[in-house]
């Protein structure tokens, strides 16, 4: 098989046509169309079905693409990664985040990560679903409590915890009287909150569930944070976005919600070799995320997020406070919500 007819086809079929994959590489027409064919006629196989203004690929088309087009990739980053390997870290680095995270952080992150690095070209984009990095062409993605995933490593950069929280002239119902509480959009919240046993934060001293009354449903958690702080009602929030009121007075809180710890991990292909300009952006946000003073932490494969491992993380973690917004959380941190809230450098060289 000839292999600059491979590349030529998957430009083709990646850009969806002749005309258009001419105009992104500045190869000609005449030659590219002519490579598909060749490739055709060595496979014995039609590739792409002909319109008169479409052309579309066929099953065994598809078939093709989707096996080489990875293969492929691997190849050009592999090279590049070995060029970059001497310089600075250079080209385009796309990342998937969570809207939440984007919305709170992203933004310094990135600004602080191109004044740093003007030769690579960050691309960013905010969305919740589970994007497919090889698909869609992503160098990292940031997720919140990922699935398991064996073809993805990653690291943990930050921990999370949610809380129930409400303005301080808001007094918490006594016996079995409902909340009233502001929630994000269609959430289920007829089981009520489960508050863990936190004496620390003033909470009970045994686990006890809060009936809830939704008297206001919003879209996102920055306006239900808004509502809480005007005394609408009360609500359940991750500590970090609240962190800043807790911290002045502006809101209280009525104790750790019994749930499972927020993990935020950042990702990318396990079967890539690194590049450069995803190294580099794991090392900034680390850097981003903790003190000078750092200490090395086991950064396990999706694959290897096993239940002692787990345990492992949290004896070793510490409650540290991040840059910009988060500093000023640092004093309640440590004295009301010491493990709740935790910042690791997760780190693993791969």
């Amino acid at each position: 098989m000839d292999m600059q007819a491979l590349v030529d086809f998957n430009l083709v079929a990646r850009h969806g046509g002749v005309g258009r994959a001419a105009r992104a590489s500045g190869r000609p027409k005449a030659t590219l169309s002519r490579r598909v064919v060749e490739l055709e006629s060595s496979l014995g196989l039609r590739l792409f079905e002909r319109g008169a203004r479409t052309l579309k690929l066929t099953e065994e088309g598809q078939a093709l693409y989707q096996r080489t087009s990875l293969l492929l990739r691997e190849i050009d980053e592999t090279a590049a990664a070995l060029t970059e390997g001497a310089g600075q870290p250079r080209g385009r680095l796309r990342i998937s985040a969570p809207l939440l995270f984007s919305q709170a952080a992203m933004g310094k992150l990135a600004a602080g990560f191109a004044l740093k690095y003007p030769e690579v070209r960050l691309e960013v984009s905010s969305e919740d679903r589970a994007v497919d990095m090889v698909e869609e062409a992503y160098d990292l993605v940031i997720r919140v409590n990922p699935a398991v995933d064996e073809r993805l490593i990653g690291r943990i950069f930050l921990r999370d915890r949610l809380l129930v929280v409400a303005h301080p002239q808001q007094r918490r119902p006594a016996g079995d009287a409902s909340v009233a509480a502001v929630v994000r959009g269609s959430a289920d919240v007829s089981a009520g909150w489960q508050l863990a046993s936190d004496a620390a934060a003033g909470g009970p001293a045994v686990p006890v569930t809060l009936a809830v009354e939704p008297v206001l449903r919003l879209a996102s958690l920055f306006m239900v944070r808004d509502a809480v702080r005007l005394g609408v009602g009360a609500a359940c929030l991750p500590l970090s976005l609240v962190s800043d009121d807790l911290a002045a007075g502006t809101l209280v809180s009525w104790g750790a919600v019994d749930a499972p710890e927020i993990a935020l991990w950042a990702l990318y292909p396990s079967r890539r070799l690194r590049s450069a300009r995803v190294s580099a952006f794991l090392a900034y946000l680390q850097q981003a995320s903790l003190p000078v003073r750092r200490r090395n932490w086991p950064c396990w494969s999706m694959e290897r997020r096993t239940a002692p491992a787990r345990r492992r993380q949290r004896k070793g973690a510490s409650a540290l406070p991040i840059h910009g917004k988060m500093a000023a959380a640092a004093t309640w941190l440590r004295t009301s919500h010491r493990n709740n809230y935790t910042f690791i450098d997760d780190h693993r060289s791969s």
